[in-house]
Order: structure tokens, then C-alpha cells, then sequence
């Protein structure tokens, strides 16, 4: 099966039709990616299909829980996930990555341009000091660490009203239980991802 055929058919099974410009911006990205984590270690992921699954569909496997979204901040995303893949999916949707390990800054950067990725901007800083002239309607993170530090250091971001997304393998009761009373989850999305044989949850929060 070729990259196309093999992207189109995980798109497919995720329930998405994205333009064949966006296809191939994900291949790019993909390839991007594994060009560069042979100096920059981005990801222990090496094999491209595996880069398919395990990252390009885990990170749209959320898309369909940001149609109320207009910016998104995505949380320590190292390589760019899931933000850039993101951007690539839905160009009217405003991803800011926040990433403190400047090489990985760097790849994005990188990434934005060689990608033409205009509302993909990159911001190499600790999230606590992050100021942004306009808050985000979400902040999104994959692995980042736990429910409650996500919050805690993330919650500045968050206009009123607004949600954390945080991506899960199994659901973690144990974290949701330490959770401080004034944060609530109100939803958990099982996810889906074709080629992937692993348990995925999108947990969703917001301030009380």
C-alpha cells in the first residue's frame, strides 16, 4: 500500500475527508519529522508507518472535538503533535505550540515554514510564562503530565469558558481523583486510531 493509500485509509476510519493538499502536507510533515529525529531525537517513533498511526491519526483523532475551537494552544507538543497535524487539517484553526526544548522549537519552526503553515506559530518558552495577548479557547496537551499540573500551569491561557484536552492512553482515574474541587471533568472520549492497538481517551476539564 502506498503513503497516500495507506494515509487515506486511516483518515477514512477517523471519519475524515481532508482535501489532497492537506493529505500531502501530512506526509511532508511526516517525513519532516523522521529527517530530523535522526539528530534531534523528536520522537522514539523511527518506522514511518508507525509514524502514521502512532502519531499523524492519534493527534486527528481529536479533530472532531474541536469544532467549537478557534485557537488552540498545544501544551509541550515536542515534534509538533498533535498541533502541527492540526494546523495542516484545519487551516482556519488557530494553533499556537508551546514547547521549552529549543531543538524541538526549532524543528517546528522549521516545520511551519517549509510547510506554509500561517496559523502555526511557535513559542519557545516555559508555559508559566506565557502571555498571550488573547486567550485560547482550549489548551490541548499529549502526554504532557499530570490532570492536575496540566491545569495548574496552563490555566492562565484559558479565556472564560474555555476547555483543557488532555490525551490519554487509559482513562486516569487516579489523576481525575486528585483533581483540586474548582476543576472539572465533564467529558471522556474514548478515541479510536486505525493501526493502533493501544487504548486512547481525550479527558476534557474546565474550571468550575
Amino acid at each position: 500500500m502506498s503513503d497516500e493509500s495507506e494515509l487515506a485509509h486511516g483518515l477514512a476510519g477517523l471519519g475524515l475527508d481532508l482535501p489532497a493538499p492537506a493529505a500531502q502536507k501530512l506526509l511532508a510533515y511526516r517525513a519532516l519529522l523522521l529527517k530530523w529525529n535522526r539528530v534531534y531525537n523528536l520522537t522514539a517513533i523511527r518506522a514511518p508507518h508507525h509514524a502514521l498511526t502512532h502519531h499523524l491519526l492519534d493527534s486527528l483523532a481529536v479533530l472532531p472535538f474541536l469544532a467549537a475551537v478557534g485557537r488552540l494552544a498545544d501544551v509541550g507538543s515536542g515534534g509538533g503533535l498533535p498541533g502541527i497535524p492540526l494546523a495542516i487539517a484545519r487551516p482556519t484553526l488557530d494553533v499556537s505550540s508551546i514547547e521549552t526544548v529549543g531543538k524541538k522549537a526549532s524543528f517546528q519552526q522549521q516545520a511551519k515554514i517549509e510547510l506554509g503553515l500561517s496559523n502555526f506559530m511557535v513559542l519557545n518558552e516555559r508555559v508559566e510564562n506565557v502571555r498571550s495577548a488573547e486567550a485560547f479557547d482550549a489548551v490541548i496537551s499529549r502526554a504532557f503530565s499530570s490532570l492536575g499540573e496540566f491545569a495548574a500551569l496552563t490555566r492562565h491561557l484559558l479565556r472564560p469558558g474555555g476547555r483543557w484536552l488532555a490525551m490519554k492512553g487509559g482513562v486516569p482515574e487516579d489523576e481525575i481523583a486528585a483533581l483540586p474541587p474548582d476543576i472539572a471533568v465533564v467529558a471522556v472520549h474514548p478515541l479510536r486510531v486505525p493501526g493502533l492497538d493501544a487504548e486512547r481517551n481525550l479527558i476534557v476539564m474546565e474550571p468550575r
